[in-house]
């Protein structure tokens, strides 16, 4: 009668010897082998903890209806006009002051709840004399990130054109974009750039100053700037008519760099240390059963247990 093998398990032998014997010793070294090499290993490849991430998120932005202009005319005699949303600012014009008419008008394009886009518009009245050559324009932001911490500021975006010719309107269609010199908290709530940009209720000239508010804005770690503004000058102004900017300025999607909290740089950690570790395990399995197999060390071997590792160390 033919014979069919119906079920089979492997056999585990195990090895006694004392705590105090070459093999405890053995396997003491074995593990030390094992498991710090990797941990050693993964350290100095250099990005074991990981020191910043990042990821994407649309921001929540409002045009918060601030606005500061400058506008040089043709000749040093001609001067500038200038008008802002402060009445401080405007105070300090005296017959520089030229109140334009101002149009805006922000658009949730996908219908998420988020603004994506503002459409500004301005008309400075001019005479049939005056003609613009140079335009410098700050509007003002509120910006917020909530996906990891809530950060909350108060932004600008400056656009600053100058041309040889005389123009009737200026178009510009660009980005608002965040910069970064450090990255933000993976928690928490950040409003430490909560602050105005202009200082609306000072009555001194110098909070005014360009060059004093773009300074000011960019001593900060994190900013926004208007990017790929491609400006495009229109000439051939019609007498008595107004010179106009009119401005896209869009909104986009956002790659947040952030300080990541101390579970992910653990969990980042030891997928690294882990996939080392394999490796490890594997070679000095084979090199115990090689040394124990063969009496490399002194042991003594006992019956065959039930089903479990190919074999155990017994110390006694």
């Amino acid at each position: 009668m033919a014979l069919y093998e119906l079920y089979s398990h492997p056999a585990e032998r195990g090895y006694r010897a004392g705590l105090c014997s070459k093999a405890a010793l053995f396997l003491l070294l074995a593990a030390a082998l094992t498991y710090i090499p990797p941990l050693l290993v993964a350290f100095r490849s250099h990005g074991f903890w990981l020191k910043r991430s990042s990821y994407e998120e649309q921001p929540t932005v409002h045009f918060q209806h601030q606005v500061l202009l400058v506008a040089l005319l043709g000749s040093e005699r001609d001067g500038f006009l200038a008008w802002s949303t402060f009445p401080a600012f405007n105070r300090l014009q005296g017959d520089h002051l030229r109140v334009p008419l101002v149009s805006t008008r922000e658009e949730d394009r996908n219908q998420d709840g988020k603004m994506d886009v503002l459409h500004f518009k301005l008309e400075l009245p001019l005479q049939s004399t005056e003609h613009v050559v140079a335009v410098q324009l700050i509007l003002t932001f509120s910006y917020q990130l909530h996906r990891m911490s809530t950060f909350v500021m108060q932004s600008m975006a400056f656009l600053q054109s100058s041309f040889a010719v005389p123009g009737s309107q200026l178009y510009v269609n660009g980005d608002l974009r965040l910069q970064q010199k450090q990255p933000l908290h993976y928690g928490g709530l950040d409003v430490r750039y909560n602050v105005s940009v202009i200082n609306g209720t000072s009555p001194f000239a110098c909070d005014y100053d360009l060059t004093h508010i773009i300074a000011a804005y960019q001593a900060r770690n994190v900013t926004t700037i208007l990017t790929d503004a491609n400006p495009i000058w229109l000439v051939g102004r019609a007498a008595e008519a107004p010179f106009v900017i009119n401005a896209v300025i869009r909104y986009p999607a956002e790659v947040i760099s952030y300080l990541p909290g101390f579970w992910e740089m653990i969990k980042f950690a030891w997928i690294q240390y882990v996939s080392i570790l394999l490796i490890f395990l594997w070679v000095f399995e084979r090199i115990k059963r090689f040394v124990f197999q063969n009496q490399v060390v002194t042991t003594v071997p006992v019956t065959a247990m039930p089903q479990g590792e190919l074999y155990k160390e017994h110390l006694s």
